[in-house]
């Protein structure tokens, strides 16, 4: 009976093996992350803005009237083409075109969190690509990458958004990818090449070289997923430079964006209303969203760094 059940052990799969690790890891790392209070409040500011970014078309086509409360097209035709303030109909006002605030503002979430999470990934790849390569090889390849690194840091990165938004027309998902690339190639790569040093000298990495693993091999099966961790904690902070820059670019209309945070302050400013605080609802709701989704994204990275580096937790 003994030898059946060692035996049951012994072929257990890989996957669940893994799987099994991973759940254990992740416990332990949730156990230390709800150890910080910012973190638990950042990460209920993101799931509230999540679920009011779901709950957007869901009202929309069950609740809400859509030539009233789209948030691009509709309008109210009882209150047209000027701002009305709070009311039952309209929770947080209209704006100057006789949109729902309210709509506006929901509808924007879902962007919000496309743009920041596109951002964030091919950030994330190139990153973490470009550390690890640069780490493995050292050298000439070290000298060229780090040399590129530099010269895209020394670029002002708002700047940069604001000429190419100049010259040819943005969207999201064009606004996102130079987003990510721009940071993928900055401090980020820096940073975690100085992870991939360490990880590169660890007897596992020895060991998988004598065993005649190619450099391909050792890179993206030893080096980068020790190096997730802190990677996926940059990616909190990409998201918050993400979102602040699509909101720079809207409200100077430098963007194709239909509804975004960015693009209502925008509106509000064009037709006159940005200073003026008897018609508040037209400025500080996007506003907040955009000051506490951004706030958010970065207590959740300060306390993702707690977790990922144990120097910070023994403070």
């Amino acid at each position: 009976m003994t030898v059946v059940q060692n035996s049951e052990r012994v072929l257990e799969p890989l996957w669940r093996i893994r799987l099994k690790l991973f759940a254990r890891g992740f416990k332990k790392n949730w156990a230390l992350f709800a150890e910080s209070p910012i973190g638990l409040i950042g990460l209920g500011v993101i799931v509230f803005f999540g679920l009011i970014a779901l709950a957007q078309p869901i009202l929309v086509n069950t609740v809400w009237e859509p030539k009233v409360y789209d948030p691009i097209n509709g309008f109210d035709i009882e209150i047209p083409y000027h701002p009305s303030p709070p009311s039952a109909r309209h929770l947080l006002g209209t704006d100057v075109l006789g949109r729902d605030v309210l709509s506006q503002l929901m509808y924007s979430s879902r962007f919000e969190f496309a743009l920041g999470l596109i951002s964030a990934i091919v950030t994330v790849l190139i990153a973490t690509t470009i550390g690890a390569v640069s780490a493995y090889f050292g050298g000439l390849v070290d000298t060229i990458l780090m040399r590129l690194v530099d010269l895209v840091i020394m670029v002002p990165f708002l700047a940069v958004l604001i000429v190419m938004s100049a010259l040819m027309g943005v969207g999201m998902i064009e606004l996102a990818l130079v987003i990510g690339i721009l940071s993928g190639f900055g401090g980020t790569a820096i940073v975690i090449k100085s992870q991939a040093l360490s990880v590169k000298v660890k007897p596992f990495v020895d060991v998988a070289r004598v065993a005649g693993g190619g450099h391909a091999h050792i890179i993206f099966t030893h080096l980068v997923p020790n190096l997730m961790p802190i990677s996926l904690l940059y990616m909190m902070f990409v998201v918050t430079g993400a979102i602040f820059s699509e909101a720079v670019l809207s409200f100077f209309g430098l963007t194709e964006i239909q509804m975004s945070w960015g693009l209502m302050i925008n509106t509000t400013q064009v037709f006159g209303y940005l200073m003026r605080f008897d018609t508040w609802w037209l400025l500080f709701p996007a506003s907040l969203s955009i000051t506490f989704l951004c706030a958010a994204f970065y207590m959740v990275g300060r306390a993702l760094d707690e977790v990922v580096n144990p120097r910070l937790r023994e403070r």
